[in-house]
């Protein structure tokens, strides 16, 4: 896979262990160069470090909940590069209350803030991206199977994903003229901070390593490399997918 002269933004990054992380590496590795942002002056003691090894030229603050933050993020990439080749947006929130209770006990602002982070910013992102990508591009984001499927203490986030999963079909028709593509990578359950807020987190590990057709759960650097293919000029053709890097999880009943 060749980025060369391609230049992404990563929206998402936590540690070293998240999928974000693990896209970023791959797509650096690849040799595109990188805008990274970090959530808060709290996150960015973990985050910087890593931009850094990356050899990121921008590294900036974002939090899609503040106004004019997230326009912010674009406007510095529109100055400093003057174009986006592709972006991958891996955030996702819903308050502790409401994530860890039943879909039908969620309250309306918990319902609301959940899909306001982990969906709307996405579509946020592909509209700020559109004008920057007059040649062409790609936009990524990341879903998880519980989406389609009831998961065992996923709640809120399954409604939530199903609305990202749509969100990226239409975009992807909406787009296509304009030669930029998109997609949503859904990996299977993997140990991240994120994923870390959902409870039992450990016991749906150990259950979808036992449901594995070759017990044996991905990892970071699985996802990135479907990304790094995904951003590339090989993966043209392709768009609108729910792309599963999961190890077969979701195709065993």
């Amino acid at each position: 896979m060749n980025l060369q002269g391609k230049k992404g933004l990563v929206v998402g990054i936590a540690n070293d262990q998240s999928i974000a992380f693990g896209c970023a590496r791959a797509f650096r590795d690849a040799g595109a160069e990188l805008a990274v942002t970090y959530l808060n002056d709290k996150a960015a003691p973990h985050v910087v470090p890593l931009a850094e090894q990356l050899g990121c030229p921008i590294v900036v603050p974002c939090d899609v909940r503040e106004p004019g933050q997230l326009e912010a993020v674009f406007e510095r990439i529109s100055q400093q590069w003057g174009r986006l080749d592709f972006l991958l947006h891996s955030i996702a929130f819903a308050p502790k209350e409401d994530l860890h209770g039943r879909v039908v006990d969620c309250s309306q602002a918990g319902f609301a803030m959940a899909m306001d982070v982990s969906c709307h910013s996405f579509i946020r992102m592909a509209k700020l991206a559109e004008p920057l990508m007059p040649d062409g591009g790609c936009l990524l984001t990341v879903s998880f199977y519980g989406s389609e499927k009831v998961v065992e203490d996923y709640n809120l986030m399954g409604p939530v994903k199903a609305a990202l999963e749509s969100s990226v079909r239409y975009i992807a028709a909406e787009l296509a003229p304009k030669k930029i593509r998109v997609h949503a990578l859904s990996p299977g359950p993997l140990m991240t901070r994120a994923a870390s807020g959902i409870a039992r987190f450990d016991e749906l590990l150990e259950r979808t390593r036992a449901r594995l057709p070759a017990h044996q759960l991905v990892s970071i650097e699985d996802v990135g490399a479907v990304a790094a293919f995904l951003v590339g000029d090989s993966a043209r053709s392709l768009t609108g997918n729910i792309e599963y890097i999961d190890a077969g999880y979701h195709v065993i009943g």
